[in-house]
């Protein structure tokens, strides 16, 4: 009885509001957010190519069938009667008329009889990498131009109602995704997804930064929403793959909008979106964060690394369905190595990064990704591609869980701490790789081919890394280094007291001396 007591006293609503100041709650929140953005990011990977290359062949068949039936002048046809949805003979003149009803007929429109699991190298299907391209770029497009004002927005009246107006944006944009039968209602639903994820992931990672104030700390918290991140893209195209094979396209996007409602009720609860929370400073302009080299530096290591990603995303599948006669299912789960070695990365990194040096870490992946995105295009079939999709992600991941921490650390160590536009920039750069990589990948496969791409692509990651070494110890202003210094000197010295153990401030200075 009395556990029977204690349950009728627990109120889950009022816990979750008394416990809104938790740091690991925000966290959660974050960590859904990014985990459920990037679910919708990815489970439309192998559906849409398979899904518009069927419903062109649709097209083109109701075509044929329509131009066969015409005739030469003079000859009869048949005309459908609306009255009885029955089929009549006519005359093309129309003088002539027969009552005689011939056969009711079906508006659903037939796949050709030769299709097949594996189209071929056909013109039609190479065509494809631009439509799917452009399709995927609109969403990156659309968030690359709603960051910056996102940013300044959340210093203005707080992160918790932007990051539950991306939740119900997104929400939007997953029913869209459901029930939209052609590409025009595709590409709208697609670019209206990049508005609620620029809300989601601005005020998202900006909310960490603030609440955690100790850079190593910080660069655990963001690894952990990262993870989300990489939960989203582990689970994204293999869900959605299986799900269109054997359920069919409407069903992977219902589950996620009812998991999307999940996370709009605990957004609801313990952010309470309705308050307006100014930063209780100025945050450095946008325009002069922008100027910062070492940003810029940090930026073009997730645009470019990240840029590896984005291209295979369009480019893949249909080299898969060329080369590979790959079936629906194994277009998704192709990516799987990817997602796994990404979420692998991410949770490792996020702590050993801040110890091994966040520079080197980036160098290090961003030379990976080329070499290994330069392996993909020798793969025979789907068991070749693992190895190379593997580095891909675990490379990914080491270069986003260290670039994430180290934007908020130049912000402290440069500028004023307020963090939204610096995450805004971070986002922009992240949506540059999948705004460019599918639309400009698209193109290039259809122009030179998909090795070429692949070629392309890694000499660029490879060429690029050696930038990451300006970032080993970048200079900043010496009342920002003290004050940096003593915040977390004060934050180690009373986990430490917490624990009964005694600390030495002394230390810092080495570890901040030591920063790489």
């Amino acid at each position: 009885m009395g556990g029977l007591d204690a349950l009728r006293q627990f109120n889950l609503i009022k816990w979750l509001r008394e416990e809104r100041q938790s740091r690991k709650l925000i966290l959660f929140i974050v960590f859904v957010a990014l985990l459920l953005d990037n679910m919708l990011l990815t489970v439309v990977v192998p559906i849409i190519p398979s899904y518009l290359y069927n419903l062109d062949e649709s097209t083109d068949t109701v075509l044929k069938n329509t131009t066969s039936q015409q005739g030469s002048p003079g000859a009869f046809n048949t005309i459908v009667s609306l009255y009885d949805n029955t089929v009549r003979s006519s005359s093309s003149n129309g003088t002539a008329a027969y009552k005689d009803q011939i056969a009711p007929t079906t508006a659903a429109p037939e796949l050709p009889q030769n299709y097949s699991d594996c189209p071929g190298s056909s013109k039609k299907l190479l065509n494809e990498n631009v439509k799917v391209g452009l399709l995927f770029a609109s969403k990156a497009t659309v968030q690359l131009i709603t960051n910056p004002f996102i940013g300044p927005l959340t210093n203005r009246i707080g992160y918790q109602l932007p990051i539950f107006a991306g939740f119900c944006i997104m929400f939007l944009s997953t029913i869209m995704f459901a029930f939209s039968s052609s590409y025009a209602l595709l590409f709208l639903a697609r670019s209206l997804q990049g508005v609620g994820s620029s809300c989601s992931s601005v005020a998202g990672m900006g909310m960490l930064a603030s609440v955690y104030t100790n850079d190593e700390e910080r660069g655990h918290a963001i690894g952990i929403a990262l993870g989300g991140l990489a939960m989203g893209v582990l689970v994204g195209p293999p869900f959605g793959s299986v799900m269109y094979e054997f359920v069919g396209k409407t069903a992977p996007f219902l589950i996620l909008a009812f998991l999307a409602l999940f996370d709009g009720a605990l957004q609801l609860f313990v952010l309470q979106p309705t308050k307006v929370e100014p930063e209780t400073q100025k945050g450095t302009p946008l325009l002069t964060l922008m100027k910062d080299p070492y940003i810029l530096i940090a930026a073009g290591a997730i645009c470019f690394g990240n840029m590896a990603i984005a291209m295979l995303e369009p480019t893949l599948p249909i080299w898969m369905m060329e080369t590979m006669c790959a079936r629906k299912w194994q277009l998704g789960v192709a990516f799987l190595p990817a997602s796994i070695s990404y979420l692998i990365g991410t949770n490792i990194f996020g702590t050993m990064a801040h110890k091994m040096g966040r520079w080197l870490c980036a160098l290090i992946g961003m030379v990976v990704v080329g070499l290994s995105v330069l392996c993909v295009p020798f793969a025979k079939n789907i068991y070749g591609l693992i190895i190379p999709n593997f580095g891909v992600g675990f490379a990914i991941g080491m270069v986003d869980s260290s670039m994430m921490p180290i934007m908020g650390y130049l912000v402290d160590l440069r500028h004023v701490s307020v963090y939204g536009s610096v995450y805004a920039i971070a986002d922009v750069a992240f949506c540059m790789g999948f705004a460019l990589g599918p639309s400009i990948g698209g193109s290039i496969a259809e122009s030179i081919g998909f090795p070429w791409l692949m070629t392309i692509i890694g000499i660029v990651d490879i060429l690029f890394a050696p930038l990451c070494i300006f970032l080993r110890n970048p200079p900043g202003q010496e009342e920002k280094i003290a004050i940096l210094m003593d915040t977390n000197c004060s934050m180690k010295t009373r986990s430490y007291s917490t624990q009964g153990t005694s600390y030495q401030g002394e230390n810092m200075d080495q570890e901040y001396d030591e920063y790489d």
